[in-house]
């Protein structure tokens, strides 16, 4: 059992999983021996990791890094139970494999068009354009299986652009959901849409199973909003940004790291251009903050850059 929080990073500020010009050209041993440099102690899956447990537990191995957790992109909204139980299998033994205790979820279903995340955010789709009944449990059953064939934590990511993104809608999903589901509580997705922090961690915070840690420049956050921007070109435009370099308030969160006897992941996750922000020196940034700003105690660790 962990004594305090864990800290991580996504390879998202190395490599875009979606915008694959951004970090095209930056190996995957770059982005792991820079993370374990910087001195975290995990990191989540990106799409230059290979998807074999014999592949990939050398490479993390090597560098000393655990593997934090992995992004699922989910379809209950439009599909069964069995489809998801079957769609998940070989991301979800790859997590067991590795001994991640928590697995991502982002709904994918119910999106606009054929490449959503280049659509105008006006257009997200609303939880209300399901049967919220239904659709709570789906996800309750796929947890409760999850948890029972893999070990792994359910835990739901609301998204700018996806089904469960604002305030109301995390509220009745939360409400309506069991405790099968697990949270992704996402600081910059909660900003931009408007969720109240604070409010959410005092009437959810038993379900956070998961942290990832983002900020948001207020500047670009205006206009994304007066623009109608697409999710794609507000991370091209720089709306998300390491944590403590934005305009949130992030004293609900510390507050509930230092009083809930929270022990899971803390993410450092920022999608930005490698080219305007060098992911080193960003996510080395980021890791002192998270280290004074939570009062951890973690061993940098020897690694080459």
């Amino acid at each position: 059992m962990n004594s305090h929080p864990q800290l991580g990073v996504s390879p998202l500020s190395w490599t875009n999983d979606v915008l694959l010009d951004l970090g095209d050209d930056i190996p995957l041993e770059t982005c792991l021996k820079q993370a374990a440099s910087a001195g975290y102690q995990g990191i989540e899956l990106g799409r230059k990791f290979p998807r074999t447990p014999t592949e990939l537990a050398p490479l993390l191995q090597d560098v000393n890094l655990r593997l934090a957790s992995g992004w699922h992109s989910g379809f209950l909204a439009d599909r069964s139970v069995a489809e998801e139980v079957a769609a998940v299998q070989p991301h979800a033994a790859l997590l067991k494999a590795l001994g991640a205790k928590v697995m991502v979820y982002g709904e994918c279903g119910k999106m606009p068009g054929s490449s959503p995340l280049d659509e105008p955010l006006s257009l997200s789709p609303v939880l209300s354009c399901v049967d919220i009944d239904e659709y709570a449990r789906k996800v309750s059953e796929f947890a409760a299986i999850l948890l029972r064939e893999y070990g792994l934590k359910l835990a739901y990511h609301h998204h700018l652009m996806m089904l469960v993104e604002h305030h109301d809608e995390l509220q009745a999903f939360l409400d309506k959901t069991t405790d099968s589901v697990g949270l992704v509580l996402d600081s910059g997705h909660a900003y931009a849409a408007g969720v109240d922090l604070a409010q959410t961690l005092q009437t959810f915070g038993q379900r956070i199973v998961h942290i990832h840690l983002k900020d948001v420049r207020p500047e670009v956050l205006r206009r994304v909003e007066q623009e109608d921007l697409s999710f794609n070109d507000a991370v091209r435009a720089g709306l998300f940004t390491v944590p403590g370099e934005g305009c949130i308030d992030y004293a609900p969160l510390i507050a509930f790291v230092a009083s809930s006897g929270y022990r899971g992941w803390l993410i450092v996750e920022a999608e930005q251009d490698p080219q305007k922000e060098a992911p080193f020196a960003a996510v080395s940034r980021a890791f002192r903050w998270a280290q004074n700003t939570f009062h951890l105690s973690v061993d940098v660790k020897e690694t080459a850059q």
